[in-house]
């Protein structure tokens, strides 16, 4: 477990989770969301995000955790040795992110990207959501059945498959 990709919905405890397999294994851990925002929610100009994403993919060892643009998500998906895929049910997954938006009021987001304040993109993060569950979801999982001949393959489905792997990343 070298060039992980961590990939799943917002708000399924994928920062927590990759934490602990960095710890783990002493990988990198590279934000999608750090690398494709700007503060104040500014989108990066696409040249230099992928100018960004294709350093990180030419290290030998990393953990890339997000989405960002389908492109950069197929080709990171081809360079992973492991792809870790958090699917939890969608109405978790709001319930999770809700919660910690109601908490970033408090306290910020400390693994968001810097100087984007979380609330005041609440519902545009809900309308991308359904966005990822309804329309990339699908696609993700094309991509996943593709990549199972060539890498590993986690799927984490419940907060307690999350639990466990977060103890035992291996």
């Amino acid at each position: 477990m070298t060039r992980v990709s961590v990939i799943g919905n917002a708000g399924g405890g994928k920062s927590t989770l990759c934490a602990a397999i960095c710890a783990a294994h002493d990988l990198p851990n590279i934000s999608i969301d750090h690398l494709q925002w700007q503060p104040g929610w500014v989108p990066t100009p696409k040249a230099t995000f992928n100018c960004a994403h294709q350093s990180a993919l030419s290290q030998d060892r990393w953990l890339i955790d997000g989405f960002g643009p389908w492109d950069s998500v197929v080709e990171r998906l081809k360079a992973s040795d492991t792809i870790i895929f958090v699917d939890h049910p969608l109405w978790l997954h709001y319930w999770w992110t809700t919660k910690r938006q109601i908490k970033s009021i408090f306290v910020g987001r400390p693994d968001g990207p810097n100087g984007c304040p979380m609330l005041p993109v609440t519902f545009r993060l809900y309308k991308m959501m359904w966005h990822v569950h309804r329309v990339l979801r699908p696609k993700l999982l094309a991509e996943l059945s593709e990549r199972a001949k060539t890498c590993r393959i986690i799927h984490i489905r419940s907060p307690r498959e999350l639990n466990t792997f977060k103890r035992n990343p291996i």
